[in-house]
């Protein structure tokens, strides 16, 4: 299995009040699933870091795979904008994780389902009785 993380979770993972969230990564983390983010979540929770918070996402993000944004998942992500940004207003961000999702074979572990209409993302249910 493969599992994109979005920011969100990472928020919660980095700040560590969700106990939920927290049992379900420690889980994770412990499973062979590959565990990947995008360089959109970096620059996501660097922007709102606190200084006392920078040695707790450098250590976050060491101990998972960053997958890269290329062309193809530029391409995806402006295809994903073109059809849903109106209808349901998804910001760039959000295009490009979902496209490289899409294009890393990965779930998606997200607690923000409404940034993601696209048909082709597939979720991962970390949390009983989360929505599917």
């Amino acid at each position: 299995m493969t599992v994109l993380i979005d920011s969100d979770i990472l928020i919660e993972v980095s700040r560590g009040r969700n106990r939920e969230v927290i049992s379900r990564w420690m889980e994770l983390s412990n499973s062979d699933a590959a565990v990947l983010y995008s360089p959109v979540s970096v620059a996501e929770l660097w922007a709102g870091a606190r200084p006392s918070e920078y040695d707790a996402l450098r250590n976050l993000f060491q101990a998972l795979t960053c997958v890269p944004i290329d062309a193809e998942v530029g391409r995806q992500a402006g295809a994903y904008l073109q059809r849903y940004r109106r209808s349901h207003g998804i910001e760039v961000a959000d295009a490009l994780i979902a496209a490289n999702a899409v294009a890393n074979n990965a779930e998606l572990w997200t607690r923000n389902r409404k940034h993601y209409p696209m048909r082709d993302v597939s979720f991962f249910h970390a949390i009983a009785g989360e929505e599917r």
